[in-house]
């Protein structure tokens, strides 16, 4: 048994990766100001410090109920769009969270840290799927800042003997097969959920921007892999930073276009996605998938929820228990 802190344990994927910790039997701390997470999302067995990363007062909290074996850090913005409007701002948060947390780490003698990074780090890959090898070329502030965020840890390395993974992956989807948590953003930004409300009518009819790709349906493909997946991936490369830092693509292996996700929802919840038509967005690419060959080969990891199908009836399921996400539920 270990413990663990998780910074954004309170989010979508922290949370799900709080439950992995503690269904096998880890002691979690949660550090999250609640800006984007739940209280709602916190499981029942982790505590939870509310507060910023950059706040020392609350960092300071959180190592004080360590001593931890590894921080996993998700808490970062992470809407591209929003990052090119607001560059600085993306930049400079995320990097200072990033460094707050593991010059704390490094200071208390915690030295394993897992970070959620971004395929988007590759900006417009030269191949598909997106290989470690390729070209380091963020096309967005978001995509720029976990770069730097990682080669700040790369320093925590050098300087401090700090081992880290970094583990580059796409498009989040799905929910906790056992329902106990799913996807809830304010503002909502990713296809499946937002495809879903469309369906149950709990939001407006969505817009497919861009029906003229070259792809086989003419609309965008994307990586979507379950989140208790990368949950699991995780956990997973903790025992590799016992000898070496890693960094990992992420990805389900098999891209989905749009189409194919209305489609897919309007299968699996028996009545069709209502939406319209737009031009192509600019910026978008027509397809990115993250090949995980090197995770699957030093860890064992294989996607227990490969299929989309599987994929959406999970977030499906979640959301039509929880129509105003973790606004139905009680704070555990």
């Amino acid at each position: 048994m270990g413990r663990y802190l998780v910074t954004g344990g309170a989010g979508y994927v922290g949370s799900h990766t709080v439950l992995a910790l503690l269904d096998r039997g880890d002691e979690v701390v949660v550090l999250d100001d609640l800006s984007k997470g739940h209280r709602g999302a916190v499981p029942t067995g982790a505590k939870l410090v509310a507060g910023r990363c950059d706040d020392p007062k609350a960092v300071e909290a959180a190592f004080a109920l360590g001593p931890f074996d590894a921080v996993l850090h998700f808490a970062a913005l992470s809407l591209v769009g929003e990052s090119m409007r607001e560059p600085m701002r993306y930049i400079g948060e995320n990097l200072a969270n990033v460094t707050a947390v593991a010059g704390a780490a490094a200071k208390a003698g915690c030295r394993k840290f897992v970070l959620s990074s971004t395929a988007a780090l590759f900006g417009f890959p030269e191949r598909i799927p997106i290989d470690e090898d390729q070209r380091l070329e963020p096309a967005s502030a978001y995509g720029e800042s976990k770069l730097l965020c990682e080669r700040a840890l790369a320093w925590a390395e050098r300087v401090h003997g700090m081992r880290f993974a970094a583990l580059r992956y796409f498009n989040a989807a799905g929910a906790d097969p056992d329902g106990r948590a799913g996807e809830d953003h304010d503002p909502e930004t990713h296809l499946v959920p937002l495809a879903i409300g469309a369906a149950l009518g709990t939001r407006a009819p969505l817009t497919v921007f861009g029906t003229d790709y070259d792809t086989p349906d003419g609309t965008c493909i994307r990586d979507y892999v379950h989140v208790a997946d990368l949950a699991d991936a995780h956990l997973r490369v903790l025992p590799l930073l016992d000898h070496r830092s890693v960094r990992y693509n992420l990805g389900n292996g098999t891209g989905y276009s749009v189409r194919q996700v209305l489609e897919t929802v309007a299968a699996i919840g028996g009545r069709p996605v209502p939406h319209g038509l737009g031009p192509r967005r600019e910026g978008d690419p027509a397809a990115l998938v993250a090949s995980s060959a090197r995770l699957r080969a030093d860890t064992g990891w294989s996607p227990r929820f490969p299929a989309l199908e599987d994929i959406v009836r999970t977030a499906w399921a979640w959301h039509s228990a929880h129509p105003k996400g973790y606004a139905d539920r009680p704070a555990a």
